[in-house]
């Protein structure tokens, strides 16, 4: 028995038979794919802490008879598909909030064994949301790391359908009389043939996923997942991406290496379209070199650049999500500081720097609002039109004091670039499935943007 050092994921289970391996009594890879650790624990059936397998085996066996000779396929029971569907809507929130979910395919309408790729703990989350709840999928869990304490129970159970299987001897009788109730029943089990997490590629597929298939007269159907890594890199943290699930259709005469290139032509299908334009894009998002532009951009806005600072960020944090938070506070502080500066140059001085597509009018407004309200006045420009650098010039030329006037515009002009880029950066984590029409929304956006600013500009004439 082989065994991942960070995770403890399973490579090898054999029985207590003095590894028979004849098929029946050898399973290879089972136990994996979040679910990782090894297995302990009086099972089949239940382990201890009252965690149930979920299936008795003579009532699971009862119906699924029953079932057979009213010619109809076998199905769960009501409770364990309604919880079925209960974390099939809580994990297709979570992925909806994290850069969404596309599932292509459907399972077959009786009990049987995915096979899946496996790169990410994130993995039996994808397959919980994209399998049909009409099976009911449930997933082996590694008994002494998932059911070890109460609270690993708990999750493991509810959240991920896990149901225990020992690591130290007996692991495949644990599936046998666990998982092959469950497939009579007609369940989806699923299975990591791969037996721990890849690093990039798809490993080899071990044979025990097929031989718990053909002992228990279920046929094993392919999955591919894409995405699953850069949505949880392995020893990494969450962030946004797109997640893509295809399902194929159940191999017929099954062994190992015809489900491995099952899994591998359904990856090439499924692997995402993606915009040449973004990602350069994206690159230059997440480089210093994007930080530093957003700074300068938003800088210069405040003292003489035309083109607000929301402009840039519509196509940056869209293109790059990942980069949204630091461009976003990035943004405001250059802007604020450049205001603050603004503030400085006309304080006493005759410096007049140029102001393009700005108007009489709007310095008129800003002056005598300025007059009235201090810097307090800044309030209005988010709603106004008329732009920061206008009401930091007046604001010079009137004298009000600079700690006075980084505090209000940090509570207004700030305030409303982070609102801003946090809306946008929710708008690339959520539009990541059609990255491929990156190209139509710059257009979208520079034809909004010139027909917002020719009515900004035509109100104030």
């Amino acid at each position: 028995m082989t065994k991942d050092a960070p995770t403890g994921s399973l490579s090898t289970v054999r029985s207590d038979t003095g590894g028979d391996t004849r098929p029946g009594r050898l399973v290879t890879g089972e136990v994996s794919g979040e679910v990782h650790g090894g297995l302990s624990g009086e099972v089949p059936g239940e382990v201890p802490g009252g965690v149930s397998g979920g299936v008795s085996g003579g009532a699971a066996d009862e119906a699924a008879g029953a079932a057979r000779a009213a010619g109809r396929p076998p199905r769960p029971a009501f409770r364990l598909l309604v919880a079925a569907w209960l974390r099939r809507r809580f994990w297709r929130t979570v992925l909806f909030l994290t850069g969404g979910l596309t599932v292509k395919g459907k399972l077959p309408k009786s009990g049987c064994v995915v096979v899946a790729n496996h790169s990410s703990h994130a993995d039996t989350a994808v397959l919980l949301a994209a399998l049909g709840v009409a099976r009911a999928p449930r997933v082996a869990a590694a008994a002494d790391y998932w059911f070890r304490n109460r609270v690993r129970r708990l999750v493991c159970s509810v959240l991920a359908a896990a149901f225990p299987v020992r690591r130290h001897g007996g692991g495949y009788s644990d599936l046998q009389d666990i998982a092959g109730p469950m497939l009579r029943a007609g369940h989806a089990v699923v299975v990591f043939p791969e037996g721990t997490r890849g690093a990039g590629r798809v490993g080899t597929f071990r044979r025990g996923a097929v031989e718990l298939a053909v002992s228990n007269g279920v046929p094993v159907v392919p999955v591919a997942l894409s995405g699953t890594a850069e949505l949880l890199p392995k020893r990494g943290r969450l962030r946004p991406h797109a997640v893509r699930v295809r399902i194929g259709r159940p191999l017929t005469d099954p062994d190992a290496d015809t489900a491995r290139t099952a899994v591998l032509e359904l990856l090439a299908e499924c692997r995402p379209r993606d915009s040449r334009v973004r990602r350069r894009i994206a690159r230059l998002a997440m480089s210093w070199t994007g930080l530093g532009l957003v700074a300068a951009w938003s800088f210069t806005e405040a003292l003489s650049w035309p083109l607000l600072p929301e402009l840039a960020l519509a196509v940056l944090c869209v293109a790059a999500p990942r980069a949204g938070l630091r461009l976003t506070v990035s943004a405001a502080v250059a802007s604020v500081a450049g205001g603050l500066v603004a503030l400085a140059l006309y304080s006493g001085t005759s410096v007049d720097l140029p102001q393009p597509l700005t108007t009489t009018r709007m310095h008129t407004t800003a002056q005598k609002e300025i007059r009235s309200e201090g810097a307090r006045a800044v309030r209005h420009q988010p709603a106004s039109g008329i732009p920061y650098k206008v009401y930091a010039a007046e604001a010079g030329r009137a004298g009000v004091p600079a700690g006075e006037w980084v505090l209000r515009s940090t509570a207004a002009r700030g305030q409303r670039i982070v609102g801003v880029g946090v809306v946008l950066t929710l708008i690339g984590v959520l539009t990541q499935r059609w990255r491929r029409f990156f190209p139509q929304y710059l257009i979208f956006v520079g034809v909004a943007f010139i027909a917002l600013f020719t009515l900004v500009i035509g109100s104030w004439r």
